[in-house]
């Protein structure tokens, strides 16, 4: 069995997982990301949000990673919400992101959670495929709309926000 390690990554440190998280996000800068990353990684915040990483033994870079916050949910009370896992090998992924599953679990009962839910992009098959051997099961569809300043009106032309219309 490979060993890893894991651990919350500090502020002081979230450049190092930026190129895992940029798999998860292209297009994201450097500036951008340490300015999100360094708010949601304060040690004073582990309890709420927060950066794990996982590190294969005997390395210095993290191998994967995920970004999580805590959140209250009717009817379970906390749960835990995973989103943004990079799971990256050159040989073989599949034992990082069972290293990040168990971690992912294994953080939800640290902070008493009820229940875990984990953002899967449509495409990531080898994440879905190895949270559901740890129990994960689907639960709903999460649909996505970006809002911008112009919003198409029933009658097809845009109405802008900002002037109220």
């Amino acid at each position: 069995m490979i060993n890893f390690t894991s651990h919350l990554v500090p502020p002081d440190q979230v450049r190092m997982v930026f190129p895992l998280v940029r798999e998860a996000v292209p297009g994201l800068d450097l500036k951008t990301w340490v300015a999100f990353a360094q708010k949601i990684a304060h040690p004073k915040r582990a309890a709420e949000s927060g950066i794990l990483a996982v590190t294969r033994a005997g390395r210095s870079q993290p191998c994967g990673v995920f970004l999580y916050r805590r959140e209250p949910q009717l009817p379970e009370g906390s749960v835990l919400v995973a989103e943004h896992f990079v799971a990256i090998d050159v040989v073989d992924p599949q034992p990082v992101v069972e290293a990040l599953v168990a971690e992912l679990d294994a953080l939800a009962k640290r902070l008493g959670c009820a229940a875990i839910r984990v953002m899967v992009p449509g495409d990531a098959s080898l994440l879905r495929s190895g949270l559901q051997a740890a129990g994960h099961r689907p639960r709903g569809l999460a649909l996505w709309k970006p809002v911008s300043e112009e919003t198409p009106r029933p009658d097809g032309n845009a109405a802008s926000r900002a002037a109220g219309r």
